[in-house]
């Protein structure tokens, strides 16, 4: 929670800069879906298998800020994502130190975050039409802080904070409206081993996801 008051410190001393320089600043909501999707890098057996493609919500407030002429710049936002649960083997405790598959039944591997991505941006200057509409690229890193309960079962838990890459593209509509997606490459585990639990073998897995989103910039 540290790493959030900082940013959001962050984020008022550049919302303070940018109301002195409205031509090269902007800030609006931003809400859209992000498909989640859990990769384990190792399968118990080959019962805990890599989830399916799962949809959820995300909303939030994003700022950004462009230097004109050349048209880089980058965006940063504070958002609330909710991510889809996804199932999860319950894991059979009368043999802990190989993990294994109690029945049929199952978990819900999800919960709830605060992301902050923040992206190195750059425009497409259009000529005639670049007042109406303007693509950009993006790319950057993502933070998202879990803020729902972090145990799932015995065996595995969900980490406190998840950081990925996001690569992306988007167009920008009458200046205001920017319509975008991403794809973020999960760069540290989303789940992992309970620390009691004696199994060797791990448990560990990243979350890929797909998000787009549309914000309106004022």
């Amino acid at each position: 929670m540290k790493s959030i008051k900082r940013f959001l410190v962050a984020l008022s001393a550049l919302v303070a800069v940018g109301a002195t320089a409205s031509a090269q600043f902007a800030w609006g909501p931003r809400v859209g879906v992000e498909v989640n999707k859990l990769h384990f890098n190792s399968n118990i057996g080959n019962d805990i298998k890599d989830s399916d493609n799962r949809a959820g919500i995300t909303a939030g407030l994003q700022i950004e800020f462009t230097v004109p002429i050349v048209n880089l710049g980058f965006d940063a936002s504070v958002m609330y994502v909710h991510r889809s649960k996804v199932d999860a083997p319950v894991l059979d405790q009368s043999n802990p130190s190989i993990p294994t598959v109690a029945g049929s039944e199952t978990k819900k591997i999800g919960g709830d975050y605060i992301e902050v991505p923040v992206n190195f941006k750059y425009k497409l200057g259009l000529p005639v039409v670049g007042n109406v509409i303007s693509p950009y690229i993006f790319t950057g890193p993502s933070f998202a802080f879990l803020t729902s309960k972090q145990a799932i079962n015995d065996a595995i838990q969900n980490k406190k904070v998840d950081i990925a890459w996001n690569f992306g593209l988007g167009i920008q509509l009458i200046k205001h409206l920017q319509i975008g997606a991403s794809y973020g490459l999960g760069l540290t585990k989303t789940v992992e081993k309970v620390s009691g639990w004696t199994g060797t073998e791990p448990i560990d897995g990243k979350n890929n996801y797909w998000t787009v989103t549309a914000a309106w910039l004022f």
